[in-house]
């Protein structure tokens, strides 16, 4: 008999508490989330907006959520005001300061000073049921009525066509920005990946060289995980991504240079988002 009141109570206890099981705050929130863009697509029906460099959050009403399930932990002045209406958004500080946003954010002891310097930037309303047009200005009148100024709605424009696109994303990279975003004015918000929402960024490509085998985890326990390689200006990072499973039975060996693309570079000049590529084709003689 004690043993099932045990049970009982030990089931209930997981029922309400997420964290139990997951070792986070909340479920994990079911988030619009973006495929990649490719020339062909009638821009005509899709919104454009930066692409910012922070951290994606969630505002549900009572917490600021990262895309995981855990709380961002703002100082209060920064949530007070904010609406009962859940929000989707970006937490974000400046362009090119990816490393400084996610270090503030996440830290439980909120710095307060540190926090002044950061926005929420709007970009959508999940629980409206209306398509994007209709959310777009739903969402003007929320933001405006809050007149908070660490709150702002993303700004939205529309382009005529693909070489415009094109023109406008490399102005903005190079302006520090990490790209733009595609949002179908007739889609609603689905909690999934889907082309009702896309990516536009640049990619590049650079070489290194392989110095170090990591023994992958899990799936992955008896192949190749990442490697570490070198740049020629000898700094060195960490590739995890995009090996086949044949490539992760049978890596690039030690000492043989790859390809790999990357979106961007750290402040320390380390590329941002790497995967690897190929081995470096060699030349014929």
């Amino acid at each position: 008999m004690i043993e099932k009141i045990y049970l009982i109570l030990l089931f209930a206890f997981i029922a309400v508490s997420p964290k139990t099981i997951y070792g986070r705050d909340f479920p994990k929130p079911d988030l619009m989330l973006a495929n990649i863009y490719h020339a062909g697509i009638n821009l005509d029906e899709y919104w454009v907006s930066e692409k910012y460099d922070g951290v994606r959050a969630i505002w549900n009403g009572k917490h600021l959520v990262s895309r995981g399930g855990n709380i961002y932990h703002a100082p209060q002045w920064f949530t007070k005001n904010l609406p009962t209406k859940k929000l989707d958004g970006e937490l974000w500080i400046a362009r090119q300061n990816f490393e400084l946003v996610v270090s503030t954010v996440r830290d439980k002891s909120p710095d307060k000073k540190a926090w002044k310097r950061v926005k929420f930037m709007v970009f959508d309303m999940p629980e409206l049921s209306t398509n994007f047009d209709d959310r777009l200005e739903k969402m003007r009148t929320v933001i405006e009525k809050l007149d908070i100024p660490w709150v702002k709605m993303v700004k939205q424009w529309k382009v005529a066509n693909h070489q415009i696109l094109m023109k406008e994303l490399k102005a903005i990279t190079k302006a520090g920005a990490e790209g733009l975003m595609l949002h179908k004015g007739s889609s609603l918000y689905r909690g999934k990946r889907s082309g009702d929402l896309l990516k536009v960024k640049p990619y590049q490509d650079a070489e290194a060289v392989v110095i170090k085998h990591i023994q992958g985890k899990g799936k992955y326990a008896e192949v190749l995980g990442a490697m570490i390689v070198e740049m020629p200006n000898g700094q060195q990072f960490k590739i995890g991504s995009g090996f086949t499973d044949r490539e992760r039975k049978a890596p690039p060996a030690i000492g043989e240079t790859i390809t790999y693309q990357y979106r961007g570079e750290t402040k320390n000049g380390i590329p941002r988002f790497a995967t690897y590529l190929r081995i470096r084709e060699v030349e014929q003689k």
